[in-house]
Protein backbone atom coordinates (compact mmCIF):
# COMPACT_ATOMS: atom_id res chain seq x y z
CA UNK A 1 0.00 0.00 0.00
CA UNK A 2 1.38 3.57 -0.61
CA UNK A 3 1.38 6.65 1.72
CA UNK A 4 1.16 8.87 -1.52
CA UNK A 5 -2.17 10.51 -1.59
CA UNK A 6 -3.82 10.24 -5.13
CA UNK A 7 -3.39 13.60 -6.77
CA UNK A 8 -6.61 15.64 -7.28
CA UNK A 9 -8.46 15.57 -9.79
CA UNK A 10 -10.12 18.84 -11.16
CA UNK A 11 -13.29 19.51 -13.18
CA UNK A 12 -11.05 20.07 -16.28
CA UNK A 13 -9.24 16.59 -15.78
CA UNK A 14 -12.97 15.00 -15.77
CA UNK A 15 -13.86 16.99 -18.97
CA UNK A 16 -10.95 16.04 -20.71
CA UNK A 17 -11.67 12.29 -19.65
CA UNK A 18 -15.39 12.94 -21.79
CA UNK A 19 -14.38 15.54 -24.40
CA UNK A 20 -12.22 14.74 -27.57
CA UNK A 21 -10.86 17.66 -29.06
CA UNK A 22 -11.88 19.99 -31.21
CA UNK A 23 -15.34 19.75 -29.99
CA UNK A 24 -18.11 22.17 -29.66
CA UNK A 25 -18.97 23.01 -26.38
CA UNK A 26 -22.07 24.52 -24.82
CA UNK A 27 -21.12 27.10 -21.49
CA UNK A 28 -24.29 28.19 -19.81
CA UNK A 29 -23.14 31.97 -18.29
CA UNK A 30 -25.27 33.38 -15.70
CA UNK A 31 -24.91 37.01 -14.45
CA UNK A 32 -28.47 39.80 -13.80
CA UNK A 33 -29.87 41.22 -16.55
CA UNK A 34 -28.33 44.40 -17.14
CA UNK A 35 -27.49 46.34 -20.37
CA UNK A 36 -24.43 45.24 -21.88
CA UNK A 37 -24.64 41.63 -20.34
CA UNK A 38 -24.82 40.23 -23.54
CA UNK A 39 -22.54 42.35 -25.47
CA UNK A 40 -19.73 42.10 -22.74
CA UNK A 41 -19.86 38.12 -22.87
CA UNK A 42 -20.14 38.14 -26.16
CA UNK A 43 -16.72 40.11 -26.61
CA UNK A 44 -14.94 38.30 -24.35
CA UNK A 45 -15.99 34.85 -25.89
CA UNK A 46 -14.61 36.24 -28.97
CA UNK A 47 -11.01 37.08 -27.79
CA UNK A 48 -10.63 33.23 -26.70
CA UNK A 49 -12.78 31.70 -29.40
CA UNK A 50 -11.91 34.07 -32.58
CA UNK A 51 -15.20 32.31 -34.70
CA UNK A 52 -17.55 32.57 -32.30
CA UNK A 53 -20.75 33.82 -33.83
CA UNK A 54 -22.44 36.12 -31.45
CA UNK A 55 -25.65 35.09 -32.91
CA UNK A 56 -25.68 31.75 -32.13
CA UNK A 57 -26.14 32.74 -28.39
CA UNK A 58 -29.32 31.97 -26.72
CA UNK A 59 -30.85 34.21 -24.28
CA UNK A 60 -32.81 33.46 -21.00
CA UNK A 61 -34.34 35.75 -18.54
CA UNK A 62 -35.34 34.30 -15.14
CA UNK A 63 -39.07 33.78 -14.08
CA UNK A 64 -38.80 37.43 -12.14
CA UNK A 65 -36.29 38.69 -15.31
CA UNK A 66 -33.64 39.49 -12.40
CA UNK A 67 -30.83 37.58 -14.14
CA UNK A 68 -30.46 36.33 -17.72
CA UNK A 69 -28.80 33.18 -18.95
CA UNK A 70 -26.53 33.07 -21.95
CA UNK A 71 -25.74 29.72 -23.61
CA UNK A 72 -22.73 30.04 -26.43
CA UNK A 73 -21.79 27.14 -28.53
CA UNK A 74 -17.81 26.97 -29.26
CA UNK A 75 -15.43 25.46 -30.92
CA UNK A 76 -13.11 24.49 -28.62
CA UNK A 77 -9.31 23.19 -30.04
CA UNK A 78 -8.06 22.06 -26.67
CA UNK A 79 -8.30 21.94 -23.19
CA UNK A 80 -5.92 24.55 -22.46
CA UNK A 81 -8.58 26.94 -24.79
CA UNK A 82 -11.36 25.76 -22.78
CA UNK A 83 -9.67 26.47 -19.59
CA UNK A 84 -8.85 30.07 -20.76
CA UNK A 85 -12.34 30.79 -21.57
CA UNK A 86 -13.63 29.54 -18.48
CA UNK A 87 -11.16 31.43 -16.18
CA UNK A 88 -11.87 34.71 -18.25
CA UNK A 89 -16.07 34.17 -18.23
CA UNK A 90 -16.07 33.21 -14.68
CA UNK A 91 -13.58 36.06 -13.72
CA UNK A 92 -16.07 39.00 -15.64
CA UNK A 93 -17.39 41.08 -13.37
CA UNK A 94 -21.07 40.47 -14.90
CA UNK A 95 -21.20 36.96 -14.20
CA UNK A 96 -22.31 35.19 -11.75
CA UNK A 97 -21.51 31.41 -12.30
CA UNK A 98 -20.76 29.24 -15.48
CA UNK A 99 -21.56 25.77 -16.12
Amino acid sequence: MSDTPASPTTAFDRLEQLLEFPVDFPPKIMGRRVDGFAQAISDTVREHVPGFDPGTMVLRPSSQGTWMSLTVVVHIESRAQLEALYQAVAGHPMVRIVL
